[in-house]
């Protein structure tokens, strides 16, 4: 893993990880909407930010705000479906850092809006993909990581399940929270900590895709519910 905006590689050690200069801080899904916003805002804290994204450019113009403001930030351009790439991504940040001070998935796939009986089977494949299995898989892989860094787990819930014309969205949201709440519910004495934050709506891509017609002006700002939710951890 480099500071620039190079693919990671797992760092060599033949040690225990030096403890980090600034607490490390993950978001997987950080190169839009609400995930960039929170990335912005850790780096505001102090923290330095392992950013995940598949958008190259994305990334690149994050690291360029992050480090306009004087913080700091590794990018790793990986797909959160790639088990091999997020394992990679695991063992980099051990080696490297050791732990995590936080884990914020961020990272979503917004299905099209369809009736239940017209659900595109490519789309809720990738709903399942991203929305779930990713997330069942990248939680033992970051436990170990958060447990040595006394960290805190961060996912955000929107619910919609239910909803007419959310059938794949809803259902792979709802399940990924219900993932999360389980995994919450485990650790409550041992760690790590489990945070299930409920953002307000923002003019994210995501939403936009939903509600293309909405008043944009009337959404909370990404960057105020970013640091809402850090304040309320």
């Amino acid at each position: 893993m480099s500071a620039s905006s190079s693919a990671p590689a797992p760092a060599a050690t033949s040690g225990p990880a030096a403890a980090p200069a600034r607490p490390v801080a993950l978001v997987t899904g950080a190169s839009r909407g609400l995930g960039r916003a929170l990335a912005l805002a850790l780096a505001g804290r102090g923290h330095h930010v392992v950013a995940v994204a598949r958008t190259v450019g994305g990334l690149e113009e994050l690291d360029d705000a992050i480090r306009a403001a004087g913080g700091e930030a590794t990018l790793a351009p990986m797909d959160v479906t790639v088990p091999e790439a997020m394992a990679q991504l695991a063992a980099a940040i051990a080696g490297r850092w050791g732990g995590l001070a936080l884990w914020a998935h961020a990272a979503i796939h917004a299905a099209p809006l369809a009736p239940a009986g017209h659900i595109d089977g490519k789309d809720f494949d990738r709903s399942v993909a991203v929305n779930l299995r990713a997330t069942a898989g990248l939680i033992p892989l970051i436990e170990p990581l958060l447990r040595a860094g006394g960290g805190t787990a961060l996912f955000f819930d929107d619910p919609r399940a239910g909803q007419k014309f959310f059938g794949a969205y809803g259902a792979t949201k709802a399940a990924q929270i219900a993932l999360a709440a389980s995994w919450q519910a485990e650790t409550a004495r041992i760690g790590p900590r489990v945070v299930i934050a409920q953002p307000a709506p923002m003019p994210t891509a995501t939403r936009a895709r939903f509600f293309p017609g909405e008043d944009r002006a009337r959404l909370a700002d990404p960057a105020a519910e970013a640091r809402r939710i850090l304040d309320a951890l």
